[in-house]
């Protein structure tokens, strides 16, 4: 038995980057502050994909498509002899060639439905430009995305599985060891070596990746994760909206609320949520109009459209009677609404630093340790 170098260092550094930022993706997944990080992780995962798909046709033997044995007969063969000690794959056998190419595929479409999701439904990143169109499917896009996510676990495990198996009963042949040192005992020198175009290549989108993750860490909101919303001035659009709203409470948005719940607060401002807040019958004209033509049916913001489809045809007419808002804030202790400096749940602007801007930014919201 010899140690044969079959895995080149290229082909091991896109291995563990792969599991590193497959990894940061899923952990950033549940945390809408990390959306925009999610999103980067994932198309450095994309880079990643890029390089092994242009590896498995011009790299070294072992790391080439053409040489993982992703055939029927091949797979009967290795179930039949599975027990046997004699090594006939010195690369992947076939069962994990077919775990393999299918992950590499169904990473693929999970970024390209995660791409789709983050422009459709957030209005941010290269396909932000289609949220316009198809806004109202958001949450088709997001549940492609989560099924695409949910296979590419389910391959992650049968290759976890593959490896602890092939551990447990070829031991003496290193494989799981191989992908870190890049040698694996085998029954001949089947050693590899990288020819200069090969060496090349690696080095030029190794540089490549590296810049293109220092140029997010250096500018966090840029084409791939800026928003096509941007902060509105509402003391230009309408001043008295502006005036007599904001003088009171927080100057909520009219894209949160629908034209219903609008004409119901301002037909009845005589009796505003406890208190006395009317206007002249010029003014409030002035600011319903104002306030329909900006509500949340025209909106194509996900905020907008949920509190839309939340609300329905019901008379509410506060956000945090809404089963959207509970739903967002349901983790939210009690204390820090009774906090001196939030003391109601509608002070919105006490968390969301920009709504008053028009915007609900995730990555703007305040951290909830700073009520405490």
């Amino acid at each position: 038995m010899k140690k044969s170098y079959i895995w080149s260092m290229p082909t091991r550094v896109f291995h563990w980057l792969f599991v590193l930022f497959i990894l940061l993706a899923f952990l950033s997944d549940d945390e809408a502050k990390l959306l925009n990080y999610h999103a980067i992780a994932g198309y450095a995962v994309l880079i990643l994909l890029i390089f092994r798909a242009f590896w498995g046709f011009f790299g070294p033997k072992y790391s080439l498509f053409k040489d993982f044995p992703a055939n029927l007969q091949s797979s009967k063969d290795f179930l039949k002899n599975i027990f046997e000690e004699k090594q006939k794959y010195i690369g992947h056998n076939p069962l994990a060639s077919y775990v393999l190419i299918a992950m590499f595929i169904v990473a693929f479409l999970t970024i390209l439905s995660g791409i789709l999701a983050f422009g459709v439904q957030e209005g941010k990143g290269i396909l932000a430009f289609l949220n316009s169109s198809y806004f109202k499917d958001m949450k088709l896009f997001k549940e492609i995305h989560e099924l695409l996510s949910n296979l590419f676990i389910a391959l992650i495990i049968a290759h976890i599985l593959g490896i602890l198996v092939d551990r447990l009963l070829h031991k003496k042949h290193e494989t799981l060891n191989s992908i870190i040192t890049g040698y694996k005992v085998t029954n001949d020198d089947e050693s590899i070596k990288l020819n200069i175009y090969q060496k090349v290549f690696a080095g030029i989108m190794f540089i490549f990746f590296i810049s293109f993750l220092c140029f997010n860490l250096y500018k966090p909101t840029n084409i791939l994760t800026s928003s096509i919303y941007k902060p509105v001035d509402y003391q230009t659009q309408n001043a008295a909206f502006v005036n007599e709203c904001a003088s009171c409470h927080t100057l909520y948005p009219p894209n949160l609320l629908p034209k219903k719940s609008w004409e119901l607060i301002m037909s009845n401002l005589e009796n505003h949520f406890g208190d006395d807040a009317s206007i002249d019958e010029k003014l409030n004209e002035n600011i319903l109009a104002f306030l329909i033509k900006n509500s949340a049916e025209t909106s194509t913001m996900k905020n907008s459209w949920k509190f839309l489809n939340s609300i329905g045809d019901k008379d509410i007419i506060a956000m945090t009677k809404t089963t959207y808002w509970e739903k967002k804030h349901k983790d939210i202790p009690k204390e820090i609404f009774d906090n001196e400096k939030v003391k109601s749940k509608a002070n919105c602007k006490a968390c969301h630093t920009d709504i008053e801007k028009g915007l609900i930014d995730n990555e703007n919201i305040k951290n909830l340790s700073a009520f405490k």
